[in-house]
């Protein structure tokens, strides 16, 4: 037992650790500004709930970003090595671009809120390629689950500065300084990167562009095959569709049910974050126990249950006056839903992990996570169209349903009594 626990504080307690909290922070904070920030921001000027739904399209990078990985991975900048010089490129862009957005007005400038939330967007996603390969080339195959829990959960608590902190900001400050003091939060993770060294595997770069493009895909393909591949795609796409659905205007639907930015701010989303959090450790421990296959199965369930509490949020109905009870109703409804959405995304983290060939690292992750981010770009843009169409209550019993094929798809790709090991 003594054992076992000096291992696990060996593993927790080391510097790779402290780089995955980085990684994940800096990957998180700009992806948080464009689902969290920026539809506060076109609520409370004014555009509607359906041109906010639509807004969901200009993250249409991060479905894409596997197109342009290949060329990451081939090529590299003039400084800091292959990885970091990418990484320390996106993040300047993105702490420029952030700045930027709190210039604009909404109402008189909104074709430049768009281009420039699609820059954002796109650095973001550049800098998401990167910041994976450099994660996966520089933890052994010992600690992939554990680092990866770590990293997806400082990418949560990224999402407390635009979602909390910078909405109470928006209630005393200008947008400008408001948008200014979001994008300062890029400084840590340009730190990590200049701190850092380059990662061993990353000097062994694909000696030419079309080996760099068609190898990935190659071996994907052949070590699944097409039928067993193509179900693992869908899968990837299914499994946080409804969830990804029902957090798609969850700001927007908090405002609407009378909650002011400020509550919003230091009860909704600090609910949702440490609950979201705690999820994700225990999720890291018990797949230790269980196993991917089975955590998957498992906090699946969890996170499909969760998303009805919103629905029995949406038939208490719009709030004139907030008391004490509504506020513990909201903290419980979304605390219960991040724990849910905790579990399920460090299983299927792991899963999409697992299923990356350590060879063929950027192109390979990418093409993954991007297809993960499908449901968020495209579908999350009918979201708006489909609450004023159905209202609150009934779109979140479909999103409670959408997440029913996912499910269903574990059947196949991942088996309750059997766990694949990784490629090698």
């Amino acid at each position: 037992m003594s054992a076992t626990k000096s291992s696990l504080s060996q593993a927790i307690l080391n510097r790779r650790m402290l780089i995955c909290i980085l990684t994940g922070f800096s990957s998180g904070l700009p992806l948080f500004i464009l689902i969290n920030l920026l539809p506060a921001w076109l609520r409370t000027e004014g555009i509607s709930l359906k041109a906010i739904g639509l807004f969901a399209l200009i993250q249409f990078p991060y479905t894409w970003k596997f197109l342009w990985s290949p060329f990451l991975d081939h090529y590299a900048l003039p400084w800091l090595g292959r990885r970091r010089g990418w990484m320390l490129a996106t993040q300047l862009g993105l702490l420029a671009a952030i700045a930027a957005l709190g210039g604009l007005s909404p109402a008189a400038d909104l074709d430049l809120v768009v281009l420039l939330s699609v820059l954002v967007a796109f650095l973001s996603a550049t800098q998401d390629i990167v910041l994976d390969a450099y994660r996966r080339e520089l933890l052994p195959d010992g600690e992939l689950g554990l680092g990866n829990a770590i990293h997806v959960n400082a990418y949560k608590v990224a999402g407390l500065v635009p979602g909390a902190l910078s909405l109470i900001l928006a209630d005393h400050l200008p947008w400008s300084q408001v948008y200014l003091v979001t994008a300062l939060f890029m400084l840590p993770g340009m730190a990590m990167t200049l701190l850092v060294k380059e990662p061993v595997l990353a000097d062994g770069r694909p000696r030419t562009l079309r080996e760099a493009v068609i190898e990935p895909f190659h071996e994907f393909l052949t070590r699944h095959g097409w039928r067993d591949a193509a179900l693992v795609l869908a899968f990837i796409f299914l499994y946080k569709l409804g969830d990804s659905m029902a957090t798609a205007l969850a700001t927007p639907f908090y405002l609407d049910m009378g909650f002011s930015k400020t509550e919003i701010g230091l009860v909704a989303k600090n609910a949702g974050l440490w609950p979201s959090v705690i999820g994700g450790l225990l999720g890291g421990i018990w797949m230790v126990r269980l196993g991917i296959n089975r955590a998957l199965w498992i906090f699946g369930v969890v996170q499909m249950a969760a998303i009805l509490g919103f629905a029995w949020l949406a038939q208490m109905g719009p709030q004139t006056e907030i008391t004490p009870a509504h506020l513990t109703a909201l903290a419980l409804v979304i605390g219960i839903e991040a724990l849910g959405v905790g579990l399920g995304t460090t299983a299927f983290v792991a899963y999409i992990a697992r299923t990356t060939h350590p060879a063929y690292t950027a192109t390979q992750f990418a093409l993954f996570t991007s297809l993960m981010a499908v449901p968020r770009t495209f579908t999350n843009a009918t979201t708006g169209w489909l609450v004023e169409q159905m209202g609150w209550h009934a779109f979140f019993l479909l999103c409670a349903v959408l997440a029913l094929p996912g499910m269903a798809l574990l059947v196949k790709v991942a088996p309750w009594n059997g766990d694949q090991k990784a490629p090698s």
